[in-house]
């Protein structure tokens, strides 16, 4: 071969290797350029990743309080246990972890030995454990050298220290502490804190190096909340509440609101039956329950779904109801205030009236005949506020119905609160008919949620002024603080404060003499409004079911009032289904507890002072013979038990309060408790318990409806029948107008 040939080739060759050395370098270079400076900042951030462990650092959630700084809702001190399945030495250390973890976190064998098996170095075992089972995990990562296996990371578990009490309105948290309910979930971005983070240097397997970098920022706990939550006054709601469910059969719940109708402040908000939120997964109500087990498979499912639902639904604002008799407050109120009616208008009820073709009846058959404004409250009578309405008119009916909020939320700071729809849930003015104007006037026709109802009630009471309820009062900081105050919010002047006024003499009388008489409490000047209303949906695709809803809303005092209370029983299928007769006696317990609680003094009249209880002495230390001489000038009844000369105990103790026929019974030497069990003192009137009593030895403290209105008949006892207790002891009955008819 020649040589020039041979030499071309060379240089070809070197030219092609010069060409690919060149494009390899353009190519590298192209790719660092790319790397280093057009998409720096993408390669940075994945380096990082490769070369940080980033640690998230839960946040404690803000506490939550009443309105005395009573701890609701709170968060402690918890665990996570983790397991790095990459650093198990062997099949053999897997099912020792497998195995104590199971049994010391009570969670299955199969899952934990699964877990074991991962690719990876974090696998979580088990959440949100407390410091006893922590301190058992310690112990048995110590015994079996598995410290660099097993890891407790701390975190924080939520505690609700007074377990249901006002459920509905706390809510509660999920597995990774987020609110999923009620003020947990409203105020989310205030009580979850901010979330800490430790990013830390690790090596090629993703292990931590020791010593090498480390950057902790620390978690920041939340905001806290102090309600206008009062945790007595929710107890005695909660209390009250209950048992008027259970005595009534109420089916589909019952729920009752306490405010302070000038400031809208919730004081209370129940709802029963409820859950606790602690385990907020249990089903609470028996009978639910119940059925579910029953029930297998997608089914059965599906029922522990809808009852969890139903039990963390907050029923006070997110349900709506036709309000009924109450709503007579509303079109009193605003016929009132147009002048269409005074306190010296007549009306006339002759069992019914009708509008447009419709005829629609009174609760009384044979009517009430002829009757004057405070009659026709007293009375509830239909016919009379289907003529108010008229007066009022579709234009004016409809203007008030909108100014009471009726048209809309009422902003209360829960999450849930119904929607009012206009053509769904009401009539606006230019829909409504005459014949609907006259459904309407007496609570029928539309729905309102309950609370939508109390604060249309706190409005017609307070001097006229709609005020926006609210159950959250101030905002801390983490040092006590406050951050923020929640004001009263009043958004318009409804009626006047003349009119005002009026309705609450005329509702004072409807428990003074009228269907209301069952809220009755001595020394307390009380007004309201009872309710019975059908469902009339319900009824029309059941028309054998006649469902209905149950209601009294009442105030006091009338004279300056402190309280707004409104009871509601959803479907009560007891011997009596009235309003007057099973919701205003709840009412009336709320009111004889909270209003001496709140300081408002009870005011006696001089026959309600020849009435009431009389109050036992302190007669230990005492002879005898001066001990029954006190008690007889009281009026009081004495038995003594040994022969001593002086007193060494005494039943009932004294400062309890006894019926003025009640006895005292005195224990002079030692002896033992004379016990006897305790008779049923339900369904007899006040002399034949009184009389019953006294064959027993027993002492009788009445409660409910005033001793002057006839009729009245006992229907529940604080301690039950049956119960061994000491002679002289004090039995609390409960009185009510079995008659009472709205």
């Amino acid at each position: 071969m020649a040589i020039g040939t041979t030499k071309k080739m060379a240089k070809r060759m070197m030219c092609i290797l010069l060409a690919i050395s060149v494009g390899l370098f353009g190519a590298a270079s192209f790719s660092l350029v790319n790397i280093m400076i057009v998409n720096s900042k993408e390669y940075q951030a994945k380096a990082a990743a490769q070369q940080l462990l980033d640690t998230e650092l839960a946040a404690t959630r803000g506490d939550i309080y009443d309105c005395n700084m009573e701890v609701l809702a709170t968060s402690a001190p918890a665990w996570t246990v983790y397991i790095t399945p990459q650093d198990i030495d062997d099949d053999e250390q897997a099912k020792i972890i497998a195995k104590g973890l199971s049994e010391l976190l009570d969670v299955d064998y199969d899952t934990v030995y699964k877990k074991t098996q991962s690719n990876s170095y974090y696998e979580k075992v088990k959440t949100k454990i407390d410091k006893t089972m922590s301190d058992s995990v310690r112990e048995f990562i110590s015994e079996n050298k598995l410290g660099s296996v097993i890891g407790l990371d701390e975190t924080s578990k939520r505690y609700y220290p007074n377990d249901s009490l006002a459920s509905t309105v706390i809510g509660f948290v999920g597995s990774d502490n987020q609110g999923l309910s009620g003020l947990e979930s409203y105020y989310e971005n205030t009580l979850k804190g901010v979330a800490g983070r430790v990013i830390a240097a690790k090596n090629g397997v993703g292990a931590d190096m020791p010593f090498s970098y480390e950057k902790v920022v620390k978690a920041q706990k939340g905001n806290s909340l102090v309600l206008t939550i009062d945790s007595y006054i929710q107890y005695i709601a909660e209390k009250y509440l209950e048992q008027a469910v259970i005595e009534n059969n109420v089916t589909e719940r019952g729920c009752c609101i306490i405010m302070d109708p000038s400031t809208g402040e919730v004081k209370a908000m129940a709802v029963k039956p409820d859950f606790n939120p602690n385990e907020p997964f249990t089903i609470y109500d028996e009978s639910a329950a119940a059925a579910i087990e029953l029930l297998e498979g997608e089914e059965r499912t599906a029922a522990i779904s809808a009852a969890q639902q139903k039990q963390w639904r907050n029923k006070c604002i997110s349900d709506t109801y036709e309000p009924g008799s109450v709503f007579k407050i509303v079109t009193g109120s605003a016929a009132y205030e147009e002048g269409v009616i005074t306190l010296s208008s007549g009306f006339s009820c002759p069992g019914y009236i009708t509008v447009a073709g419709t005829t629609y009846h009174c609760h009384k058959n044979s009517g009430h005949g002829a009757e004057t404004l405070l009659q026709a409250f007293q009375n509830s009578c239909n016919p009379a506020f289907i003529t108010i309405g008229q007066a009022l008119g579709v234009n004016k009916f409809f203007r008030y119905f909108k100014a009471y909020g009726l048209t809309e939320k009422t902003g209360v700071d829960l999450p849930g609160e119904a929607s009012p729809t206009a053509g769904v849930s009401y009539h606006d003015g230019d829909t409504m008919s005459v014949v609907d104007l006259a459904t309407e006037s007496f609570g029928q026709g539309f729905n309102v949620t309950p609370i939508q109802l109390a604060t249309a009630v706190c409005a017609a009471v307070n001097g006229g002024y709609l005020v926006q309820p609210h159950v959250v009062k101030q905002e801390l900081d983490v040092d006590g603080n406050v951050v923020k105050n929640y004001d009263t919010v009043q958004k318009r002047q409804v009626i006047s404060k003349e009119t005002s006024e009026t309705i609450c003499t005329l509702l004072e009388s409807v428990v003074d003499g009228g269907g209301g008489k069952n809220a009755y409490v001595s020394g307390y000047r009380i007004g309201g409004k009872t309710g019975t209303s059908q469902k009339l949906a319900k009824e029309n695709s059941d028309p054998d079911s006649k469902p209905r809803v149950s209601s009294f809303c009442g105030f006091a005092p009338v004279d300056d009032p402190q309280l707004v209370v409104l009871v509601m029983l959803d479907e009560p299928h007891g011997g009596n289904i009235y309003g007057g007769t099973i919701a205003a006696p709840v009412a009336g317990k709320i009111f004889a507890d909270a209003l001496p609680y709140i300081g408002i003094e009870a005011q006696y009249s001089s026959e309600e002072l020849a009435k009431i209880s009389k109050t036992v002495p302190n007669l230990i230390g005492s002879s005898v013979e001066s001990a029954e001489s006190e008690l007889k000038n009281k009026g009081l009844s004495v038995k003594v038990v040994g022969s001593g000369d002086s007193v060494e105990r005494q039943v009932p103790s004294s400062g309890q309060t006894i019926s003025n026929s009640g006895t005292v019974v005195l224990y002079t030497g030692g002896e033992a408790s004379t016990m006897v069990n305790v008779p049923d003192f339900s369904g007899k009137s006040v002399s034949a318990v009184n009389q019953l009593a006294s064959q027993y030895n027993l002492n009788i403290k009445y409660s409910g409806t005033a001793l002057s209105q006839s009729g009245a008949m006992s229907y529940s006892q604080d301690i039950a029948a049956g119960t061994s207790v000491e002679i002289g002891t004090v039995i609390t009955v409960s009185f009510r107008v079995e008659n009472s008819s709205d």
